[in-house]
């Protein structure tokens, strides 16, 4: 599993601030310290390595005749919290209610993370200040605008100007440019929906591919598949969702005045995909 390949952050990074406690309803990383017949008593990596509890019933779905068989002493495991008793310290945890898409979508955002304090350490280390409190004064000035360094870095990638909110020594802020042009890639927006094309005209399907074929000429990124019964899926991937929204523009009001031109009925729906999804 990919957790497995995923081990503690780096302990340079150590004393950067950590959550207190975890809200209820949130998935955290944890490390299995303790099995016993009915429970397990897990580290939770991210805060401080506080300890939550798994009841045996929130371990795997039915019955469970050896708790063995699903944890091992050491393991990495997601679980998600279902109730936080903040005065007394107790964390109640359940591993059973995470899915598997979930635990991808953790490991992927541990991943993002431990790149991030790579690159704190990287330019640190140039600059010659301490890593955690790099991290901490970038945290800070961004924290208005952004939740996590790794959105803000991606951002950066994809436009410059975003850097303007830092305000950090010359030296240390063109070394953390460079480097974060170095080693995060820009992020991808996919757009994609369905066409409805409908004609009663006796080469109705000649006219409809005619209109298909001048909505792909717009832009190379455009890519339409018949589906059926008058329907044809389109995806469009572009690096940031600015770019993609105006190709899928310019596409709509090529089939729309194509469709007004042969007497065809038109419909476009669209959703869009990836983690430029909310802008």
């Amino acid at each position: 599993m990919i957790l497995d390949r995923i081990g503690n952050h780096n302990a340079k990074m150590n004393n950067r601030p950590q959550k207190q406690m975890p809200k209820e309803s949130e998935l955290v990383l944890c490390t299995v310290a303790k099995i016993f017949p009915h429970c397990v008593f897990v580290n939770l990596d991210e805060m401080g390595h506080k300890q939550g509890m798994i009841h045996i019933s929130e371990i795997s779905p039915g019955r469970i005749r050896n708790i063995h068989d699903y944890v091992r002493l050491g393991k990495k495991i997601v679980c998600k919290v279902l109730k936080v008793d903040a005065e007394k310290g107790h964390i109640d945890l359940s591993l059973r209610r995470v899915s598997e898409a979930q635990k991808r979508e953790k490991a992927e955002e541990i991943k993002r993370q431990q790149k991030v304090e790579k690159i704190i350490e990287f330019v640190a280390e140039k600059a010659k200040v301490k890593p955690d409190v790099l991290y901490s004064q970038i945290k800070e000035q961004i924290s208005k605008e952004y939740e996590n360094l790794h959105d803000f870095f991606e951002d950066y990638v994809s436009d410059e100007s975003v850097i303007k909110i830092l305000k950090l020594p010359k030296g240390t802020l063109d070394i953390l440019c460079e480097t974060i042009k170095q080693r995060i890639k820009p992020p991808r927006v996919e757009i994609e929906g369905d066409i409805s094309l409908q004609s009663y005209a006796p080469d109705g399907v000649k006219i409809i591919k005619k209109i298909l074929s001048e909505a792909e000429k717009v832009d190379d990124a455009i890519n339409i598949r018949y589906k059926g019964a008058g329907k044809y899926s389109f995806a469009i991937i572009k690096e940031t969702f600015k770019q993609a929204e105006d190709i899928i523009s310019k596409m709509n009001d090529t089939l729309e005045k194509n469709a007004k031109k042969f007497s065809v009925d038109f419909k476009l729906e669209r959703q869009v995909k990836g983690k430029k999804a909310s802008a």
